[in-house]
């Protein structure tokens, strides 16, 4: 027997549906991802924290999980939105079904809605905060004054929440050393980097630009994460110390950080990045890349007015930064996912270009 409940989002839209897993009462920023597969790895990313997920392909659960794919320590976001949960999970490297992995984590999944619908709504209106309401919430005005009371993103500094606190090692053993600076690293990009014999060293966001300098890393990653960069003020102020000593690699949070060292400012997008379809032209090389998306704010392309800034891609749905480069220290960024994990691998290429700027440093 289904357990009945209801959605309601801030601009008063409320939907009657059914609640599996957790089934607990919840709050987050509404957005929505378009990828067809690789539901796994979106639940496991921890730049999701403070949202929640609506996926717009509508049968969701269909292969299962297992625990080689995901891509944290922990689930982060605070809901899951599925047109159709199946509950038959037919693969062979599944362990459980989607039912009861969000069974034994606590977390609440909402089935039998019409996501259409929801999306249609964000997409007209922007990102917008919504509950998840168990049944015996049924007092729609009560409801809505929760989503109300519910934090927005906005100006949250929400990295602090989903990092370890202690540094660790992921591989001990390789050519150089590369530092990733935590602000919530999805595990392909430490997968990829060891990949590449490369000894990986994870550090958390708040770690002293001193101690850094300390460990003589060969080379520096700041990786993606949740929410706002603004109040980051912390992470920037490190990297504004070492910029000029190592190659620096930054993925989508970790540009949004890059963004505000060179003097940029950031600002958030009406509904966001959210899937494994985003074409990004690549200026260097006139190509468009499909690429993984999952971020709400940008850099706001018109505040770089560092004449060392070299912007290298575009997005060409919306025309937003995507890519950029510093003509003078060996650092550079995108906006998108070149890990994947799920989606296409088109932008692999850049941990090679990363590791080749590591390699001509030492030479130098």
């Amino acid at each position: 027997m289904k357990n009945h409940g209801y959605l309601v989002i801030e601009d008063g839209t409320i939907f009657r549906c059914s609640l599996f897993g957790g089934k607990k009462k919840t709050f987050g920023e509404l957005i929505f991802n378009t990828s067809m597969t690789g539901y796994q790895e979106i639940i496991y990313d921890p730049s999701y924290k403070g949202q929640i997920v609506v996926m717009t392909y509508p049968l969701i659960g269909n292969y299962g999980v297992n625990s080689q794919d995901n891509e944290s320590y922990k689930i982060h976001f605070e809901g899951f939105i599925v047109h159709n949960l199946s509950r038959v999970a037919s693969n062979w490297r599944s362990e459980k079904t989607l039912e009861e992995l969000f069974e034994d984590n606590n977390i609440t999944g909402v089935e039998d809605i019409d996501t259409r619908k929801i999306t249609l709504v964000l997409r007209e209106k922007g990102a917008l905060r919504a509950g998840i309401f168990p049944d015996g919430d049924g007092n729609y005005k009560h409801m809505l004054e929760e989503v109300f009371e519910s934090p927005s993103l906005s100006g949250r500094d929400i990295v602090r929440d989903v990092i370890k606190k202690e540094p660790y090692w992921w591989n001990n053993e390789g050519r150089y050393k590369v530092m990733v600076i935590d602000c919530g690293t999805k595990y392909n990009i430490l997968r990829l980097l060891a990949k590449k014999n490369l000894t990986v060293y994870v550090v958390p966001a708040t770690y002293p630009y001193e101690e850094i300098i300390k460990e003589k890393p060969d080379g520096i990653l700041i990786s993606n994460g949740p929410g706002d960069p603004e109040p980051l003020d912390y992470i920037v102020k490190t990297i504004k110390n070492i910029v000029d000593r190592y190659p620096i690699f930054g993925i989508c949070l970790g540009q949004q950080i890059l963004g505000q060292v060179f003097g940029g400012s950031t600002y958030k997008l009406k509904f966001g990045h959210h899937g494994a379809n985003h074409p990004v032209k690549d200026l260097k090389t006139g190509k468009t890349l499909i690429t993984v998306q999952n971020h709400n704010f940008c850099v706001d392309i018109n505040t770089l007015n560092d004449p060392q800034i070299e912007i290298t891609h575009i997005n060409l749905n919306d025309q937003t930064l995507e890519g950029m480069h510093h003509k003078k220290y060996p650092v550079f960024s995108v906006q998108f996912h070149p890990e994947a994990s799920p989606g296409p691998n088109d932008a692999i290429y850049l941990f090679d270009y990363f590791y080749q700027l590591i390699e001509d440093a030492k030479k130098n």
